[in-house]
């Protein structure tokens, strides 16, 4: 017997069952890193998720004689739509066996749900809030992912596409290896660039420090999607989250903000990897987990460049310079660190990707984002 339900988030069963699915898909793929466990619960309480304070989301749960087959959310994120001045919905959180018509039937539940609250397309995979990873994998299935980056069975680009889903873009992460011969004239231009505009890298040595400078991350962030597309601001309360979070997890000399004497004006965030920490916790902090997972901290080799950004006036005229200096210093100032994964750079940023390659990164995974009209 085979049903379909959108799950009732006071109903302890059913979101037990939503977020029980993945680790049953994912059994026999190695590769796989859970998710932070108390991260993708607090998705599903919308008492305490920021999200749900501005937007709004449905979860649907496919059922055979009683066992969870599949699962899909759909998102009306209102920031990115009156943003954007769309009216698009997002897919997120799929997981799904091997069975076409199970995933027929989540994705025609979500398709109904978005048009019942006005909205014309759907986009994604796409998540609620902007450190979420984007997009499904269709190409490095053999690597584990890095932190946060979305991970899934080869045969779910067949499932989408089957849904009349159609790809809407691509984005690629990269190998940077702390051996590759960066030149010497991107460090040199990056410093003309800061004495000529006057403008500093701010460092911080702890954690309170960094807690201090995330206060400037809101309007940077914001001010970095001006005259861009496809972004969604972010709230005081989504930045307060996204901190917490990021500092969990944080070495405060991989994060670095550009600073034009008080004002914020360009960042960029990186992270030690944990992901392997993850796999052995399953994604659990409690009890004992975060003990793994400190000790990751402390001890892995490989980084995560997974945000970078100038504000517009400081984009052109070698801003990017600076980024791409400071970058490439994150990965060698500290011995310990040997590698970095340049994560997701939009395909549509061509000049930005050819410039990483030039300098020795290797794209080798891709993310693919999906579309459809529901008009």
């Amino acid at each position: 017997v085979m049903t379909i339900i959108q799950i009732d988030l006071a109903n302890r069963k059913q979101v037990r069952d939503f977020l029980n699915l993945p680790p049953r898909i994912y059994k026999d793929i190695p590769q796989w890193v859970p998710p932070l466990d108390g991260e993708e619960r607090a998705r599903l309480i919308p008492s305490r998720y920021p999200f749900y304070r501005h937007s709004a989301a449905a979860f649907f749960l496919k059922y055979r004689d009683g066992i969870p087959v599949g699962r899909l959310a759909v998102l009306d994120n209102r920031l990115y739509n009156d943003h954007n001045h769309e009216k698009t919905a997002f897919f997120y959180l799929f997981e799904c066996e091997s069975d076409p018509v199970s995933a027929c039937d989540l994705f025609g539940s979500a398709f109904d749900w978005a048009r019942s609250r006005g909205l014309n397309k759907i986009l994604g995979p796409k998540g609620f809030t902007a450190l979420d990873g984007l997009g499904l994998l269709v190409k490095g299935f053999e690597l584990r992912p890095a932190l946060g980056l979305p991970y899934n069975p080869t045969y779910y680009p067949g499932l989408i596409e089957a849904q009349g889903l159609i790809k809407a873009g691509e984005i690629v992460s990269g190998y940077l290896g702390a051996d590759i011969q960066f030149p010497e004239r991107i460090h040199e231009l990056a410093a003309r660039i800061r004495e000529r505009r006057g403008l500093r890298i701010a460092r911080f040595r702890t954690r309170r420090e960094l807690r201090a400078a995330l206060n400037h991350l809101k309007a940077l962030y914001n001010g970095a999607l001006e005259g861009t597309s496809g972004g969604t601001p972010i709230t005081d309360e989504e930045i307060k989250s996204l901190a917490n979070q990021m500092l969990w997890f944080a070495d405060p000399n991989l994060i670095k903000i550009v600073m034009k004497d008080d004002r914020a004006v360009g960042f960029l965030l990186a992270y030690p990897d944990i992901s392997a920490a993850l796999q052995k916790t399953k994604g659990r902090l409690f009890p004992f987990g975060w003990v793994t997972i400190l000790r990751e901290l402390h001890a892995t080799g490989r980084i995560n460049i997974n945000g970078a950004g100038m504000i517009e006036e400081y984009r052109g005229l070698g801003g990017t310079a600076i980024l791409y200096s400071e970058m490439f210093k994150s990965v060698v100032e500290n011995p310990r660190y040997q590698s970095a994964e340049v994560v997701q750079i939009g395909l549509e940023n061509e000049r930005m990707q050819r410039e990483m390659e030039n300098f020795g990164v290797d794209f080798y995974k891709i993310h693919r984002t999906y579309q459809k009209d529901l008009s």
